[in-house]
């Protein structure tokens, strides 16, 4: 019988999660929060580092040079922020924790690639997942369609109100 915490555990875990491996380019998309409205960002790096990959709380740290700086970041991958990580190109290393690839910029920080099958690599099945980008699909086209009968609504008004004044102008004239 599992423990209390490992049933929280499973309970947050997402059902699949991409193989990652250190040295691998992945392609993070992460939903960030910005006053009420929410975007994707989309952050590409190389793999450092990956750490308690069996756990809930597994996370990678993803390195990449922007503007001549180095930025790194760490993603838990079972986090629901964390929406995809795609794995762009797979290299050839010995170590499970590349912190010598800081030290390192031009042509020798270039990794040997190697050849894999990113379809099979990306390919996720998360059902939970489809199922709520569904429903929120669904809540968007709801609501298109509330704001559309809305518009046609107040343009019926509207018209009507036009009519109503053209006719008004006719019969002064027709008086007049």
């Amino acid at each position: 019988m599992p423990s209390v915490v490992e049933q929280i555990n499973a309970k947050y875990m997402k059902s699949q999660v991409v193989d990652v491996r250190p040295g691998d380019t992945v392609r993070v998309h992460q939903k960030i929060r910005e006053g009420n409205k929410e975007r994707v960002q989309i952050f590409e790096g190389l793999v450092l580092r990956v750490s308690r990959k069996a756990s809930h709380t597994s996370s990678i740290t993803v390195r990449r040079i922007a503007s001549g700086v180095g930025v790194e970041k760490m993603y838990l991958l079972h986090s629901p922020l964390v929406l995809k990580v795609e794995v762009t190109k797979r290299s050839k290393v010995r170590r499970n924790y590349l912190t010598y690839m800081r030290k390192r910029t031009g042509k020798s920080a270039r990794l040997s690639g190697m050849a894999f099958d990113k379809d099979a690599v990306n390919t996720i099945h998360d059902e939970k997942a489809e199922a709520e980008e569904e429903k929120l699909k669904e809540d968007v086209a709801k609501k298109a369609e509330a704001d559309a009968a809305k518009k046609a609504e107040e343009d019926a008004k509207l018209e009507a109100k036009a009519e109503a004044a053209l006719a008004n102008r006719e019969e002064k004239t027709e008086e007049e």
